[in-house]
């Protein structure tokens, strides 16, 4: 018996679209394909049991040197992050940062989040029509960073550009955009600074001041480590929540009779979160690097080698969710938008929180919204999501 053969799948290629019918297809062939870059990881089992398999480590770390990238300002802070960090370090630095993510405090700021959300949409809801993106998801998640790290929410739009430009970290062309990310981290890095030591001379209660404690309290956690978890914790927490704020809105407006039960049902505002991240995530696959020579449900991955878990092809696998079709009433098993293991995102209960508020209130605000033409979208991989997207709806007089 001849055995199939294994699908290639080109993720490197801007075009490609890890949502597709070839992804799928692929899908129900076999749990993994190849890529440019190792393995992709198909099928939900296969990825959850992956994702947690302490024989692979974090695989982003080598993603400036896959792209050409050995040296340079981007190259060095992109090691020290803590996405790319393994070992006592990671867990040291994680350890030391946990204290300002807790559930009850950022709970506690969900009013806040409300009445942002109200504000920005009083701004264009007599209107009926919005750029959404621009008026919305983008002061929406830089202004709830800017509020949760102690910054001055009037620098918003700065820190905004910053993020946006850090965000092309994470584009498959990234090797051509490098002097514009190390432009953004010098920018933020010397905003940043200030903060620190004015957090220093004068404590607030904002994250800030917390993580500038921690690192007083001997336990080592550096100047120089502060200022990278701040620059990276200031850009992904704004670059991810406005990318998934389009996307869930993407999803939810292409099923009406969702979009409806959501302004119904304002508390399944949580669930909603978890069903488009599901089906639509800004983070299209979650990297891993084996650190020995592994032998993985019949394949073996050399040590060194490096395997990406497509978050929308094991969160759509049949197998694990039986019908996929995006319900925001249904209780599915955990998705991956936030990764998994002790690489689990450490932001996620601030963005499940800020998009839980922000959705249901959308869904009200805006009734019968549609989209109003194509918008201008990223490409479906790496990280995605909309740089444009025109919407028109019902008018609100308020």
């Amino acid at each position: 018996m001849t055995a199939t053969p294994v699908r290639h799948l080109d993720l490197a290629d801007p075009a490609f679209d890890v949502t597709s019918a070839q992804v799928h297809a692929a899908r129900a062939e076999g749990w993994y394909a190849e890529t440019p870059w190792g393995w992709a990881v198909l099928r939900y089992a296969e990825a959850a049991e992956l994702l947690r398999d302490r024989r692979f480590r974090q695989g982003n770390a080598r993603w400036p040197e896959q792209n050409g990238i050995s040296s340079g300002l981007f190259a060095g802070w992109w090691k020290e992050t803590l996405l790319s960090l393994e070992g006592e370090d990671h867990t040291r630095i994680r350890r030391l940062m946990v204290p300002a993510f807790r559930k009850r405090a950022i709970e506690a700021m969900a009013p806040s989040f409300r009445a942002l959300a109200e504000e920005l949409v009083d701004g264009f809801a007599a209107r009926g029509e919005v750029e959404f993106i621009g008026e919305f998801a983008e002061p929406y998640s830089a202004r709830i960073i800017c509020r949760l790290l102690g910054l001055d929410e009037a620098h918003w739009e700065q820190v905004a550009r910053w993020a946006d430009d850090l965000g092309a970290s994470f584009s498959v062309d990234v090797a051509r955009q490098v002097p514009r990310i190390e432009a953004a981290i010098t920018g933020l890095h010397g905003y940043l600074d200030e903060v620190v030591a004015d957090r220093i001379a004068r404590p607030r209660e904002d994250l800030v001041t917390t993580l500038v404690r921690a690192s007083e309290d001997g336990e080592r956690l550096s100047r120089h480590e502060l200022g990278v978890a701040l620059v990276f914790l200031a850009f992904a927490g704004m670059e991810t929540t406005r990318n998934q704020l389009g996307l869930a809105l993407q999803t939810l407006l292409a099923r009406p009779d969702q979009w409806r039960l959501l302004a119904e049902r304002p508390d399944l505002g949580p669930n909603a979160v978890e069903e488009v991240m599901r089906v639509n995530p800004t983070v299209t696959w979650v990297t891993r690097e084996a650190i020995e020579d592994v032998d993985f449900h019949g394949l073996h991955i050399p040590r060194g080698g490096i395997v990406q878990a497509l978050s929308h092809s094991a969160g759509t696998d049949p197998e694990a969710m039986g019908d996929p079709a995006l319900d925001i009433t249904a209780t599915r098993p955990p998705h991956h938008g936030f990764g998994a293991g002790i690489h689990h995102c450490l932001g996620h209960l601030v963005a499940r929180t800020d998009l839980a508020v922000a959705l249901p209130l959308l869904a009200r605000r805006m009734p019968d919204a549609v989209p109003d033409g194509p918008g201008v979208w990223l490409p479906v991989s790496g990280n995605t999501g909309a740089v444009r997207f025109p919407i028109r709806f019902r008018p609100d007089p308020g």
